[in-house]
Formats: C-alpha cells, structure tokens, sequence
C-alpha cells in the first residue's frame, strides 16, 4: 500500500475514534488526603473556615476538618475508574519518543532517557508553547563527536480533551564534524484524551543543507489499560531514493510513583530486508516542575 493510502486509512480511523470520544463531564471533582494518609474523592459541595462537606460516590456526604486535612487538589475526572483515581500519565504529551498534540502547560517539564546515552528535557514556557533541548554524550567514548539538538512545540486544543493539534520541530548539530546539521519540521493531530488517544503527524527532514524530498508519515496510538499501565504503538512510514521503509513499534508504559518506564520492540520493515529484525525498546521519564 502506497504512504499516501497508509495516511488517508489513518485519517478515517482518527475521525471514527473520535465520533465515540467519551463525554467530559462538567463536575469538578477533587482528591482530598487526611493527615491519616486517608484519601477520598468527590465534590465539594461546602466550604467553610472550619470543615468541608465532601458528596463521595461511595460514603455520601463527608463532614471533613480542615485540621485533619493535609491535601486538596482538582483531578480529571477521566481518571476515575470505578470510584477509584487512577494513576496520572506522566509523559501524557509524548509516545516512546514521537510527541502528540497535547502539550506541557506552563511550568511544567520533564527528562526523558533511552537507552541511557539519549537525553532529553522539555519544559512548558506557556500552556500552549514548550521547550526543550538534548544531547547525546558520545564524547565520554574517547571524544567522539556529540549530537546535540533543541526542540519547540506549539499545541493548541480544538476540543479540549477530545481533538488537539500541534506543530513543532527539532534542530541539532554534531559538535566535533563540520557540516552536520540536522533536523525535522513537523505537523499533527490528536484525537482523544491524554490517556487514550490515535495522532497521525507528518514532517519533512533535512540533514547536511539538503531537505527530504518525501515527507514522513507518523501514525501513533496510547490506550490505557490498568490503573498504572498503558498499550503504545507508534509507527512511521519513511520514503528516501523511491523505497520506502515502515516501521513498527509496538510495547507498552507502566508508572512507577510518578515516573514512567517504556519498553517496547521496534520492526522495521522493507523489501529490502530479508529476514526478521526486532529491535528492543527501554525508556523512562521523570517529570518535574509544577505538577497538578
């Protein structure tokens, strides 16, 4: 099937995931913790200098001192799972490494390492505009030369929670070699929430002065699983000199407190490989910052 087929079955399977998007509820609900390490969620249905009243699914209405407090904060109510919070995603703006249309809101930021010698941070200047920059520290190995690179990201959400779109790119360098910039220009739509949703992107790549000549076709997936768990795909299909090569990778995302660890194998696929290649995938990242 020729890239530009591959593009357009992606398209209409975004636009049938989101004709059954959930539907955002209006409520706001939070997550109160007690000093006795208790937490409960629901909503405020009072607030006075003395108490709260909490209206929960499962006790009703909860008289709470605030002397016994120890923490109030909003929560989406997309984590909520059968009356219990389920885990926020930590590195809801990214698949393994190909980001999406949500994006970092101000203040807030993340490091994110594959395979330990890739390093990389990001970190929201505006709700609507990140940062970021990374390196790749080869001169540790006898002073090899050193991929360096930085990163903007624009996201804007259409329908908040539902479709996003976003434009970004990356621009590096090899310090030690002459002539070695490098990098991406990009464009994508997310359809669905943080923790489930399809992005289909395109980018064209430019490397040595020169642009590609076909763009790259990037087609992702994150669908949560479990409280703590995530399925990922996330697939390019790549044409340079009249071949074309696809590549899948497919694994998946667990939190750990609030980290998270990825983990994944990546196919690629051409007519030019004879046999089987399956390449193992191992990330994790840490955010940092302001945290909801």
């Amino acid at each position: 099937m020729k890239a530009k087929g591959i593009f357009l079955l992606a398209l209409l399977i975004i636009f049938s995931f989101i004709s059954i998007g959930q539907t955002i509820q209006d409520t706001a609900v939070f997550q109160v913790e007690t000093n006795d390490g208790n937490e409960f969620l629901g909503e405020i249905v009072f607030q006075g200098s003395v108490n709260i009243i909490l209206k929960t699914q499962n006790f009703g209405e909860l008289t709470i001192s605030r002397t016994n407090i120890k923490s109030i904060k909003q929560v989406n109510v997309q984590q909520i799972k059968d009356g219990k919070l389920w885990s926020e995603n930590p590195q809801s703006t990214r698949y393994f490494w190909s980001p999406n249309g949500y994006g970092l809101k101000k203040g807030e930021g993340y490091y994110q390492n594959i395979w330990v010698l890739w390093n990389q941070f990001a970190y929201g200047a505006t709700d609507y505009f990140s940062f970021g920059g990374g390196i790749i520290p080869l001169f540790l190995f006898d002073g090899s030369p050193t991929p360096v690179f930085l990163t903007a990201k624009f996201s804007i959400p259409v329908v908040e929670n539902k479709f996003n779109i976003g434009a970004g790119g990356i621009m590096g360098t090899v310090l030690g070699e002459e002539e070695t910039g490098f990098g991406i220009l990009y464009g994508l739509s997310t359809v669905g929430t943080p923790d489930n949703n399809v992005t289909v992107g395109m980018g064209y790549g430019f490397a040595g002065g020169e642009w590609a000549k076909s763009p790259m076709i990037n087609v992702n997936g994150m669908f949560r699983v479990s409280s703590r768990g995530y399925f990922i795909t996330e697939n390019y299909i790549i044409s340079a000199g009249g071949e074309s090569v696809v590549v899948i990778s497919l694994g998946g995302r667990s939190i750990i407190k609030k980290a998270a660890l990825d983990y994944g194998l990546v196919l690629p696929l051409s007519a030019d490989f004879d046999g089987f290649i399956a390449l193992p995938w191992l990330g994790f990242t840490v955010p940092f910052g302001k945290t909801n």
